[in-house]
């Protein structure tokens, strides 16, 4: 049986040099503003300084001038992103979770921390209040900082950045300063799978750990539920990029996750999944090693409560033949209940 258990190793971050790290926060400020950081691309200037020196028309708002942010406010220059975001990071909560995969886990618990908004529009999030509802409190890059040292005081395996696409300059500032307090644990990058590559290439040699979501194998569940009916482009264009990256999943001896991509892939009532189309991907273009989560926790929550398909949660019989696509796709590594 092949292993994938390696000795522990210091995380990337920390093999940065500074000129490194000036360069990627240089990037990152630019694709904020205006913003490209997610595949909406809706191009709004989310820092002050931009909107204060360059104000812009109303009929330049981009590609998502019809997705209203969770506030109410249509996103466009000199207001927050269609994530709802602007300038500065908002957390909701952070501190120690034991309901993530075991190899985050571990005995000590993921250090989570959940940001406010998102760059997803998902119907049925069972985060909602804090994807979409503006909860939260908002954070400079130095708070950040001390709140990611926090949870390695706490004992936590790693810093768990939960909906972090929308927030990346503000992590990465957060992870330099850190660094140079102490912080010595896994990155891990946990998102909805709707990232740029632009964003992702930035991230490279700062995220030890890639959990995305793959939510979607076709385009129009994709767009009914998500408002995304290029989800499955980009996320799998996305995969490959998390891949070449950090590789397939490897732990310590303890089983504690080090290094690697964990994809995770929620079933959907009625086949709105795609589960085939998923799994085929990351078994055909990604490896067959990859370390798959195939999640039964559906539930119908926020707007689609009553929906005439996914207004349910899913049957033991869709589960199994979920696992059943998985396993037959020739995935090794596939984690279920």
């Amino acid at each position: 049986m092949k292993s994938f258990e390696v000795e522990p190793r210091a995380p990337a971050y920390l093999s940065l040099t500074d000129s490194q790290w000036e360069e990627k926060l240089e990037k990152s400020r630019s694709l904020v503003s205006p913003c490209v950081l997610c595949a909406r691309r809706c191009r709004v200037k989310r820092n002050a300084e931009d909107n204060a020196s360059e104000p812009q028309s109303s009929g330049s708002e981009g590609a998502c001038e019809s997705i209203r942010t969770s506030s109410g406010r249509r996103a466009r220059a000199g207001a927050v992103g269609v994530c709802g975001t602007g300038e500065m990071a908002r957390v909701a909560s952070f501190g120690p979770h034991f309901g993530e995969e075991p190899p985050l886990v571990g005995r000590r618990g993921s250090g989570t921390i959940f940001f406010a908004g998102c760059n997803l529009k998902c119907s049925f999030c069972q985060n909602y209040d804090i994807a979409h509802l503006d909860r939260g409190w908002e954070v400079t890059d130095e708070e950040l900082s001390r709140i990611m040292l926090r949870v390695q005081e706490m004992g936590c395996h790693n810093v768990n950045l939960v909906s972090p696409t929308h927030v990346v300059p503000n992590i990465l500032a957060a992870v330099r300063m850190a660094a140079k307090k102490g912080l010595k644990i896994p990155i891990v990058y946990n998102t909805g799978g709707y990232d740029s590559l632009e964003t992702l290439e930035v991230l490279d040699g700062v995220v030890d750990i890639y959990m995305p979501d793959m939510k979607y194998g076709e385009p129009g569940p994709a767009e009914e539920f998500s408002m995304a009916p290029d989800y499955p482009e980009v996320s799998f264009k996305a995969v490959k990029e998390m891949h070449r990256q950090v590789g397939d999943l490897v732990t310590d001896r303890h089983g504690v996750a080090v290094r690697g991509l964990l994809v995770r892939h929620l079933v959907l009532p009625e086949g709105m999944a795609g589960t085939q189309k998923v799994m085929e991907f990351i078994a055909t273009q990604i490896s067959k090693d990859t370390y798959v989560n195939v999640m039964a926790q559906y539930r119908p929550y926020y707007k689609v409560v009553g929906h005439p398909v996914i207004g349910r949660r899913i049957t033991g019989s869709e589960y199994r033949q979920a696992l059943d696509i998985a396993r037959r796709a020739g995935l090794t590594r596939v984690h279920a209940l």
